[in-house]
């Protein structure tokens, strides 16, 4: 009987290591059909997730009713499993060196308890070769075991989009692959259980691993090439998202905008494919230029709205301003690498007072990752608003709502180009 018909038959259990925005639903979407443990170092998110919530935010309860899953914080947990996939976040240090430490530490957990005839898929994002050159060691020098002739190993790169209701996990086609045609076959027939939209067999690990760190890259480039216009364009006094309604009208124009590139993905990956390449003794050009652009991008919105202060004879060591949002993207609660707390920071050292409101995020998260505090309302004497997350509450906002809480001379800054047609008393910019 092959892994997959034992897995569907729940004689064996599948697991899944690594509880976050792609762990969670991936365990609880296998969960509808086989066996699973769901493990998460975090005891508190563990404890929560037991209670059929999600520490995330992005599933309601009916996402946990009928799931045959076990959510545990004890490693001694997994070894009752035959599958393995680790999808434990894959970040960056403050140098933008790649951070391997929780990769490696799965690695070296599953080694331990790692049995003849298991499997082991990462889906976590990483560099080409990572998963053979860096993991796959750990594995056999903790387990005793060899790979191919004692377990399989398996890549299969996380493509889920938080926040976005309109591409669940079940459809958006999988990429797969394995160490050889017979752990291919078996790791697609797993995922292809639960997978819609297909399954994409690639030709090895390695390429399965490039295809997920190029498909971040490009969007970091095409968005990096948009804010490099956008300053271009502000120089020269243009509207860029005028521009970019203009040029949208060629048929094979990309519609890519200008913006705050932050998250766990789009703002990590390119240093991955970075770090590789560098150690193999090529700079990348382009994709490092992409990185140095969107990185300053914080900085540079800081200058702008400084500058908008002065002309309105406001002087930025008494101006107060509030910026609303400061969660990577809109409508979830993540604040990993949020460039907004950048942007919060950069006007700080204007010694600009900064109000920061999200009703997405959470209080304690943000004073730990980034020591702002979160306000709990707004105030009605602001001297400049930043819109720099466009959730849904805030797209309903209209003139009168900004002028309500902004004292004489108001500024809006939206750097996700919400508003049209505001009061000409309102000093408006968009990137």
């Amino acid at each position: 009987m092959t892994t997959y018909q034992s897995l569907l038959k729940k004689e064996k259990t599948l697991a899944v290591i690594g509880l976050g925005y792609v762990g969670l639903p991936i365990a609880l979407e296998f969960a509808r059909y086989f066996r699973v443990i769901g493990f998460d170092l975090n005891a508190d998110r563990v404890a929560m997730m037991r209670r059929g919530e999600d520490p995330s935010r992005e599933m309601g309860p009916e996402a946990f009713k009928d799931r045959d899953i076990l959510f545990t914080n004890q490693s001694e947990d997994l070894a009752k499993a035959h599958f393995f996939v680790v999808s434990v976040p894959t970040d960056i240090d403050e140098h933008k060196v790649p951070n391997l430490s929780p990769l490696k530490h799965a690695s070296f957990n599953i080694g331990g308890i790692l049995k003849k005839g298991d499997y082991v898929v990462f889906e976590s994002t990483v560099y080409p070769g990572c998963t053979e050159e860096d993991c796959l060691p750990i594995l056999e020098e903790r387990s005793g075991l060899k790979m191919g002739e004692d377990f399989k190993l398996g890549y299969s790169p996380e493509r889920i989009s938080p926040g976005d209701k309109t591409m669940p996990l079940t459809q958006i086609i999988k990429i797969v692959s394995g160490c050889d045609a017979e752990s291919l076959e078996e790791i697609a027939k797993v995922y292809g259980h639960i997978i819609t939209a297909g399954i994409y067999k690639a030709s090895s690990i390695k390429v399965a691993e490039a295809a997920k760190v190029i498909e971040n890259t490009q969007r970091d480039l095409n968005i990096s090439l948009m804010n490099e216009l956008a300053i271009i364009f502000d120089r020269m006094g243009i509207d860029t998202q005028e521009v970019i309604k203009a040029a949208g009208t060629k048929w094979n124009f990309l519609k890519f905008y200008p913006g705050l590139v932050g998250g766990h993905c789009i703002g990590v990956d390119p240093y991955y494919l970075l770090h590789k390449s560098v150690e193999l003794g090529y700079e990348p050009q382009v994709i490092l230029s992409g990185r140095r652009v969107n990185d300053g991008m914080p900085a540079w919105v800081a200058k702008k709205l400084v500058q908008l202060l002065i002309k309105k004879d406001k002087s930025p060591q008494l101006a107060k301003v509030l910026i609303l949002g400061i969660t990577f993207k809109e409508n979830v609660a993540d604040i990993r690498n949020s460039k907004v707390a950048t942007l919060a920071r950069e006007l700080q050292d204007f010694s600009i007072n900064v109000h920061v409101l999200d009703p997405k995020a959470s209080p304690n998260e943000v004073a730990h990752e980034y020591k702002l505090t979160l306000s709990d309302k707004m105030s009605e004497d602001y001297d400049a608003v930043v819109v720099a997350v466009a959730h849904d509450e805030y797209r309903t906002y209209d003139s009168a709502f900004f002028k309500s809480i902004m004292g004489k001379n108001p500024i809006l800054v939206d750097l996700k180009a919400l508003y049209e047609d505001l009061d000409e008393e309102i000093e408006y910019w968009r990137l």
